[in-house]
């Protein structure tokens, strides 16, 4: 059986709705998924020149939780961030949010998320703007994960910060050769998400999950107020391309890839990972982990992302509508005006990588495959030349 995220949503998530309810945009999000590069989605033709060889091409579904077709779309994502980045040192900032807190984050996904990006924006931004460690307009980007390398729900956002901000057209340095102090970041973050939550919760604006109440939860945020948060500030690094670099391998195509899969049958789903432990510990081992297909799904559809949340966004130099100031900060560093690339082509992208797929070509005499006609919906490939 193939071993990919379609073909176990082909086999078993029928099955699974049929026992769970599950949002909309989830069963969606599947649907597509599921017929990926298929012939259901339609698709072209294109054959060699010199008539060796001629292949179907089957369209994309295009989601965003999809690990087969989200290569592209990473790619000029990054083209994007790279063209925007202040020529400085950059600092990895994660801020996790508690696990007790997952059961309130599964009822509340998309109002969850929105606080947890507004309440880091509110830290960085306080902190950044006081003379004490900066004392200027600083430039960072956001970027909501929810899950940890075994796709087990593990909510927080990952931060890339500028080393320095703008202040009177000037580019102006962190006071502190540590950029913040780890432990004021985590108590401010602790107590502004904690009072945007309460805030919530008594104004009727998050779900209380069902199996608890309201007395219960505000107990809960109570507790946690007494408890040490994970905020991980990570050493600065040179420039930023690095960590956006980092970034992109995780904004789309879901928690695993295709080629984490070793295992798709009827009672068991088996996939590896490497556990997380530093990321940056390039020799530790993979562990495989094997779960039921119900489980599995449970766990995976965890992470299908909710229709119109945005999980990247940039704030104050980076944010969306600082273009002027963002190129005053550039021009303080001898750096030039931001150029917005041109979007990265699909024949452009599969040049780039071409060692790494080399579909587009005929096996027999290298030609690049030319098109030939169109595949409705529902047909299958065309037949095969001799």
């Amino acid at each position: 059986m193939e071993c990919t995220l379609r073909q176990i949503f082909q086999t078993h998530f029928e099955a699974y709705a049929k026992q769970h309810r599950l949002p909309a945009y989830v069963h969606r999000a599947v649907y597509w998924i599921s017929r990926c590069r298929t012939a259901e989605l339609g698709g072209h033709v294109r054959r060699c020149p010199e008539g060796h060889v001629e292949r179907a091409f089957y369209n994309s579904c295009h989601q965003r939780g999809c690990p087969q077709c989200q290569a592209l779309a990473t790619e000029q994502w990054l083209e994007r961030q790279r063209a925007r980045l202040i020529a400085c040192a950059h600092h990895h900032l994660i801020f996790t949010i508690p696990h007790e807190l997952n059961a309130l984050w599964c009822w509340n996904r998309a109002g969850m998320a929105n606080l947890l990006f507004s309440t880091v924006r509110a830290v960085l931004i306080e902190l950044l703007e006081d003379p004490r460690y900066l004392g200027a307009t600083p430039a960072f980007i956001a970027a909501l994960h929810t899950w940890g390398r075994s796709a087990s729900l593990h909510p927080h956002l990952h931060v890339l910060a500028a080393d320095g901000g703008l202040k009177d057209g000037a580019w102006v340095k962190p006071r502190r050769s540590h950029f913040l102090p780890a432990r004021v970041v985590m108590q401010l973050f602790r107590g502004k998400l904690l009072a945007v939550l309460k805030h919530a919760l008594e104004r009727g604006k998050l779900r209380v999950p069902a199996d608890s109440s309201r007395e219960r939860v505000r107990s809960m945020l109570n507790r946690l107020g007494r408890k040490k948060w994970n905020v991980h500030l990570r050493a600065r690094y040179a420039h930023g391309e690095g960590v956006a670099a980092y970034l992109a391998r995780y904004l789309k195509g879901g928690p695993l890839k295709n080629t984490q899969f070793l295992e798709v049958s009827e009672e068991c789903i088996a996939f590896r990972y490497r556990p997380h432990r530093d990321e940056d510990d390039a020799g530790e081992d993979t562990v495989v982990m094997r779960l039921a297909p119900e489980d599995f799904l449970a766990r995976y559809l965890a992470h299908i992302p909710v229709p119109r949340l945005q999980a990247v966004r940039g704030y104050g130099l980076y944010g969306p509508r600082q273009a002027a100031r963002l190129d005053q900060a550039r021009a303080a560093l001898s750096q030039a005006p931001v150029e917005e690339p041109k979007p990265l082509s699909a024949a452009q992208f599969l040049a780039r990588f071409r060692n790494r797929d080399e579909s587009g070509r005929c096996p027999k005499c290298g030609a690049l495959l030319v098109f030939t006609s169109l595949l409705v919906h529902g047909t299958g490939p065309p037949p095969i030349l001799h």
